[in-house]
């Protein structure tokens, strides 16, 4: 089904007011990213080096238990010879306070495999994974790993800072202490990218056996795309991510300028 250019830019309107508003941070309009957006990556290793591809992007509007919201989809998958991983995510979130509604986590290692599928419902302020786990909510508006990144794309990133955020649905994973460490110019095969240094501080005891740092490099400008991401993996030791390709939808009101 086609949709008009007029109700998705009348969307993206109603979200720039919304998305930070539970932590007192003013987001400027239009949001950075929307609907029919698609970021695609090249996965290193430091250890086997080149390994795969990653994407993420944006579908929608899709409705969930009768609210219409956007899928925001994840998918990496890598390694080289018996060494392989891969990592499939989903979230879905409603556009009007973004927050989480459910998410689906698949992750498949050599020698391990988790699969999450959480639905959350704020009336009665739980979260609940088919997979057994469940809890009460640690915010109003709460978020997941994936939306959390997306979160983190409406930040202000002009200077050296640091923020913490109580707001992943789960209470044992909070906070997340976001640091804007510094800036740079990152050359990938997407383009040339002024960027800003962020390390992510996330609280994980079952990747980290505790809390681990996830370091980002976000293109400074309409766009705030992540360019670079640094994480540790199961056996393939630090991934990183790097910007390859992307591509917003036609009618797309923000995002006019993305590199250099």
């Amino acid at each position: 089904m086609t949709r008009s250019p007029l109700l998705v830019a009348l969307a993206f309107a109603t979200l720039a007011t919304q998305v930070a508003g539970a932590q007192g941070i003013a987001v400027a309009a239009p949001l950075p990213f929307g609907l029919g957006e698609s970021l695609e990556y090249e996965v290193r290793t430091s250890r086997l080096g080149s390994v795969g591809r990653s994407r993420m992007w944006i579908e929608g509007p899709v409705l969930e238990r009768g609210v219409s919201t956007w899928q925001l989809r994840s998918e990496m998958e890598g390694g080289k010879g018996p060494i392989r991983a891969s990592d499939r995510t989903a979230s879905w979130i409603d556009p009007r306070t973004f927050s989480t509604l459910r998410f689906e986590k698949r992750e498949r290692h050599l020698l391990s495999r988790s699969d999450e599928r959480v639905t959350i419902d704020r009336a009665t302020r739980r979260w609940t994974d088919a997979e057994g786990p469940s809890g009460e909510l640690a915010h109003d508006a709460p978020l997941d790993e994936l939306s959390f990144l997306y979160f983190l794309r409406t930040l202000p990133l002009g200077r050296d800072t640091t923020m913490e955020f109580a707001r992943h649905f789960d209470a044992e994973r909070n906070p997340t202490i976001v640091r804007v460490v510094g800036h740079d110019t990152l050359t990938t095969p997407a383009g040339i990218f002024r960027t800003a240094i962020v390390e992510m501080e996330v609280r994980d005891p079952k990747r980290y056996k505790g809390t681990g740092v996830i370091r980002l490099h976000i293109s400074v400008g309409d766009c705030q795309m992540p360019v670079r991401i640094e994480s540790r993996m199961p056996l393939l030791g630090t991934t990183t991510l790097t910007l390859t390709g992307w591509s917003h939808p036609p009618g797309y009101p923000g995002a006019t300028v993305c590199g250099e």
